[in-house]
């Protein structure tokens, strides 16, 4: 690495000493840390136009204070253990008293946001996680994914050091197209799809072309926390509207002009219904009364265990209403940030601004290889087998919960990746149940832990439970269920 240094030729100081000083001074200021490689003396010697002998000579000072050390196959390096005097330290009330003067005359920071937190900060109590949509790692094709890496590297170097265009490779929105037809029943075309990285991304688009203050935005309650933070930050006001076993209750639709409606209506998230098909075209109808637009989130739609899947809301849509989200991280992984915006055709070159403004694109290789991974069919036999996979582990967890508390009452059942216990009135509160789970290294969540939002309806959260089931195989699942029988059992029987 290049160091910042700048010596004075005229200066009262010797080359060496002023040497000394800067890279003592960086050291001292944490600018330099313990363990950092310093350049070789050659290469300092030439970025600053001096003698080695000069920067030999600096650093066996260094070293002799004991701010650098000296190793053969490590080079020269700082310190890992700087001795105490030679920290430089304030005092607490300086630095506040400094801080304060300089932050009373920066101009103010004019966002006002939340974020979810989707990892859990407990992980280290708990053994075994009942976290909602966490995927099993042991489910990720690792061996085709290495091999799809490894060809498209081969031939991929220029597109490597390229920019390619901000929404998507080409090859992939054509390859989600061709999945889309069948899976879900949608028919587009290659340039209404955005890939962007994850559904926080997506919704973050469609919030700068649709929203800004006081604009209204329908939802369902409870809903996806991190959709409602996205818009929040926008300055959107909100019309939560109930639901039910059927999902979106959408005689309680607002007449009123709003700017969109954000709705689940595969697996509605967080309570697992899903949206009949005739409050489908009831909605739909409603957003073609009233001009605003509807998302539709998709999240875990390759999931359905009960029967067979409803036509996607874009798939039935007369409008051109509907805003399509897709993602990969609930069906391959979350860790490849990767997903999909299906727009009207209105909405698509305002959206490939907004995009570019964003990012630039997202990275190359994982585009192509997921395109490759779509195409040659290893994505429908993968969903194929880990549908059977979690569909035996909801059955477990059902069975689990069934046989330790007797009648239960569940929903999300069919499909996804998690369920939903709306407890008994006798028990403790959904909160008392997580800590007392914790405590015994089981992950259990209230709807606020696990995502969700519900707009301070206490009747939805105060006794429910969410209870994601992917990431655990049967042997878990039935030690957790086991574990939570007990100690409430003594909760309940002191």
């Amino acid at each position: 690495m290049q160091i910042p240094l700048k010596l004075k030729r005229r200066g009262h100081q010797t080359l060496q000493n002023q040497l000394f000083d800067q890279i003592r001074n960086l050291i001292l200021s944490g600018k330099l840390r313990p363990g950092m490689v310093m350049p070789a003396s050659r290469i300092l010697s030439e970025q600053l136009g001096i003698s080695r002998n000069t920067v030999m000579l600096a650093y066996e000072r260094l070293i002799t204070e004991d701010y650098l050390q000296t190793q053969k196959a490590a080079g020269t390096y700082v310190n890992l253990n700087l001795p105490i005097d030679s920290v430089v330290l304030k005092t607490p009330s300086q630095s506040s008293k400094i801080s304060t003067k300089i932050y009373e005359k920066r101009h103010p920071v004019l966002f006002k946001g939340r974020a979810p937190r989707l990892t859990n900060i407990e992980r280290n109590k708990i053994d075994i996680d009942f976290k909602v949509g966490r995927l099993d790692p042991h489910s990720f094709p690792i061996k085709i994914w290495r091999r799809l890496i490894l060809k498209h590297l081969d031939k991929g170097s220029g597109n490597i050091t390229e920019y390619r265009d901000p929404t998507g490779l080409m090859t992939l929105r054509r390859a989600i197209v061709n999945h889309l037809g069948p899976a879900r029943g949608i028919s587009v075309s290659p340039d209404q799809i955005i890939v962007v990285s994850g559904s926080q991304q997506a919704l973050n688009i469609i919030a700068r072309l649709l929203i800004n203050q006081d604009s209204i935005v329908v939802t369902e309650c409870p809903c996806y926390q991190g959709a409602i933070y996205v818009f929040e930050s926008y300055g959107a006001k909100f019309c939560p509207i109930p639901v039910d076993h059927h999902g979106l209750q959408t005689e309680k639709l607002p007449n009123t002009t709003v700017s969109l409606a954000y709705v689940t209506p595969s697996h509605q998230y967080p309570l697992g219904a899903t949206l009949s098909l005739k409050r489908r075209v009831q909605l739909l109808d409603w957003a073609g009364e009233t001009g605003a637009y509807l998302i539709e989130d998709d999240y875990d739609s390759d999931f359905r265990h009960n029967g067979s899947p409803l036509t996607a809301l874009a798939g039935l849509d007369p409008y051109g209403c509907v805003i399509y989200m897709g993602t990969v991280s609930k069906s391959i992984g979350a860790g490849l940030r990767l997903g999909y915006l299906v727009l009207p055709e209105i909405l698509v070159t305002p959206a490939k601004i907004v995009k570019a403004l964003l990012d630039n694109g997202n990275p190359w290789l994982d585009q192509a290889v997921l395109a490759d991974f779509i195409e040659n069919g290893s994505y429908a036999r993968h969903l194929r087998q880990i549908r059977r996979i979690y569909l035996r582990r909801r059955d477990c967890l059902i069975a689990a919960l069934k046989s330790h508390f007797g009648k239960v009452s569940l929903s999300g059942l069919g499909g996804g990746m998690h369920i939903v216990w709306h407890l008994p009135s006798h028990f403790p509160t959904a909160a008392e149940m997580q800590e007392v789970a914790q405590q015994i290294g089981v992950g259990i969540y209230t709807l606020e832990k696990g995502g969700a939002h519900d707009f301070g309806y206490q009747e939805y959260s105060k006794h429910t439970l969410v209870l994601g089931y992917s990431s655990l195989d049967e042997a878990q699942i039935q030690e957790g269920i086991n574990r939570v029988a007990k100690s409430i059992s003594v909760k309940l029987n002191p």
